[in-house]
Order: C-alpha cells, then sequence, then structure tokens
C-alpha cells in the first residue's frame, strides 16, 4: 500500500479530505519517530510494536574488491507483529 493509496482508504472511511488524511497519516509518523528517537517503544494494538535496537559493529567485504571493511554499529528499527496480526496472516496456525 502505498501513501496515496492510505491517504484515499482514509478520506473515505473517516469522511474527510484527502489533504487532512494526509496530514493524520505525516503526524502519526512524525510521533512514532519522535517516540522512537527517544528510545520509547511503540505499541499499536492489533498490528504490533516498534522499537529501537543496536546492530553490533562487524568486519564486512567490499563485493567489488573483495576488500575487508568495516561497518560500524548502528541503530535500526525492529518490528514485533502482534499475536492477533500473526493469527489473521496464519489462521489455524498455533
Amino acid at each position: 500500500m502505498t501513501l496515496e493509496q492510505l491517504t484515499d482508504h482514509l478520506s473515505e472511511q473517516l469522511s474527510i479530505s484527502k489533504v487532512q488524511a494526509h496530514e493524520v497519516v505525516h503526524v502519526l509518523t512524525k510521533q512514532i519517530t519522535q517516540a522512537l528517537l527517544a528510545g520509547d517503544r511503540v505499541s499499536l494494538p492489533g498490528l504490533g510494536s516498534l522499537s529501537v535496537g543496536v546492530r553490533k559493529a562487524r568486519s564486512g567485504r567490499n563485493p567489488r574488491t573483495g576488500e575487508t571493511i568495516q561497518i560500524a554499529e548502528r541503530k535500526v528499527v525492529k518490528f514485533s507483529a502482534s499475536s492477533q496480526l500473526s493469527g489473521t496472516l496464519n489462521p489455524g496456525a498455533k
């Protein structure tokens, strides 16, 4: 689903303009980003949770030259699907 498709769907479901729907999506993503920057965990019931993790520094290889390089430590966003979402995607599975 693209941003345009999401805003179209929101504007229809909430009976608001597409501009307002786009603003809703923008505000939501901004708030989630700010929470993650603060180190908070973001929980979206029925969907899952987002948190910040750290990928440790490691050695890698340049695919063109084969030279060994150092890859720096970095922060990554982790997503854990809720059991409700997992159950919806995999009906009958335990």
